[in-house]
């Protein structure tokens, strides 16, 4: 089974009872937190991740961890089935997941904005609000810089892309008029 697939079940099981519970917000921040911990300490990642190393080992672990870190009922018990299951090494990628999954469920669009330059807060809110008027709901946007792309902007909401740049318009324009 893929990476990918991996993470989507567990991120929709997790956001399944996050969503239920009301702790979506307090859930983001002890993963977040726990993946930084592990990040800082790669020997634990990679303990975490070893076949040769016991899982009763492994379990003895990460209830220290737990017990120190003090994170809510529902992340130690996601914890724990994902060491039960082999996946805490995959911890990252459904994190990456979960958030995807929650902002869909909470009717919030993902795009992506890429500029030629660094663009000003004024101008960013102004594309938020385009963009999400387009969509019809709210937008969370990730801008990005590309010089490449000479001015404009290139907007990618999931597969669709609006692409606004002055390269792609000169590039249509040399095609015009090499096809006459």
């Amino acid at each position: 089974m893929s990476t990918q697939t991996v993470a989507r079940r567990y991120a929709s099981a997790l956001a399944d009872v996050v969503l239920k519970n009301g702790e979506t917000s307090s859930i983001r921040s002890e993963l977040g937190i726990w993946s930084e911990m592990v990040a800082a300490n790669p020997d634990l990642g990679t303990a975490f991740g070893n076949p040769a190393i016991a899982r009763l080992t492994k379990e003895k672990v990460l209830e220290k961890l737990i017990v120190r870190a003090q994170p809510s009922k529902t992340t130690a018990n996601f914890l724990r089935v994902l060491l039960q299951n082999g996946r805490l090494g995959d911890l990252d990628g459904i994190i990456e997941r979960f958030d995807k999954v929650v902002e869909e469920r909470s009717g919030v669009v993902a795009a992506e904005v890429t500029s030629a330059r660094e663009l000003g807060s004024t101008e960013k809110a102004e594309i938020e609000a385009n963009v999400a008027k387009a969509v019809g709901s709210k937008v969370k946007l990730e801008f990005k810089v590309d010089a490449d792309i000479i001015g404009g902007v290139v907007t990618r909401i999931g597969s669709t892309v609006y692409d606004g740049s002055v390269r792609t318009q000169l590039e249509n324009l040399k095609q015009q008029l090499v096809n006459g």
